[in-house]
């Protein structure tokens, strides 16, 4: 019952944007959780989308108390250094625990679906078809007719919590699945999907609630 009750919240939070939360899981055998160190993983070839995002994400732990550290700033996450196999991430978690980090924050995009939906009532048919001329002269538009249809692009993407503790491997705390629809603009789209993470992680009370003034123009509407 809370999962359907989250979920009808974000619903109607992201009503208004192109950014979804599809569903989630967090840890049951934890109830309140308090990052003091994260690292912030943003895993896209989209190197303007990752700086943004993990800014954007950075900015919002800060003002909750949480320090917060990008992984553009850390040498062993270049994208330049080429792809780390097993023992180099344990190598690097180690380092992160030697460093007092104990949450990492990953994101990354799990795959792309093309979707065509079809206008309704298009071209002032009636709803009710009872011949086949109708139908087919209905129908028959989308062969010849470009505005029959709209086509557009749903991102499927995810973010985890983890705990890296000491006696733990990267314990997940949290993961949620993220719909993106027809992405058109990059900030806007950032700043949409780490509203919802941040709302997310506040309301399953795994990070504190922020204790700065909304900002006016928050791209989420929550009316």
């Amino acid at each position: 019952m809370r999962i359907l009750i989250l979920l009808v919240l974000f619903g109607v939070v992201s009503a208004c944007s192109e950014t979804h939360l599809v569903d989630y899981w967090k840890n049951p055998d934890i109830e309140v959780y308090s990052p003091e160190k994260v690292l912030i993983i943003g895993l896209t070839t989209n190197n303007e989308a990752r700086a943004q995002f993990e800014n954007k994400l950075k900015t919002a732990l800060e003002d909750r108390g949480i320090q917060a550290v990008r992984s553009i700033d850390v040498t062993a996450l270049d994208s330049e250094q080429g792809k780390l196999n097993e023992e180099q991430l344990n190598a690097l978690e180690r380092q992160l625990i030697a460093e007092g980090y104990d949450t990492i924050l990953f994101s990354s995009v799990l795959g792309v679906e093309d979707k065509i939906a079809y206008k309704s009532n298009y071209d002032g048919f009636d709803e009710t078809y009872r011949r086949f001329k109708e139908d087919y002269l209905r129908y028959q538009d989308s062969f010849y007719n470009p505005d029959y249809y709209d086509e557009y692009t749903i991102y499927h993407a995810e973010t985890s919590m983890y705990c890296i503790c000491p006696t733990k491997e990267r314990e997940l705390l949290w993961k949620g699945y993220i719909d993106i629809t027809d992405p058109r603009e990059i900030t806007k789209t950032v700043n949409n999907y780490v509203d919802l993470v941040v709302l997310a992680l506040e309301e399953l009370n795994l990070i504190e609630p922020s204790k700065l003034p909304l900002e006016p123009d928050t791209d989420i509407n929550y009316n």
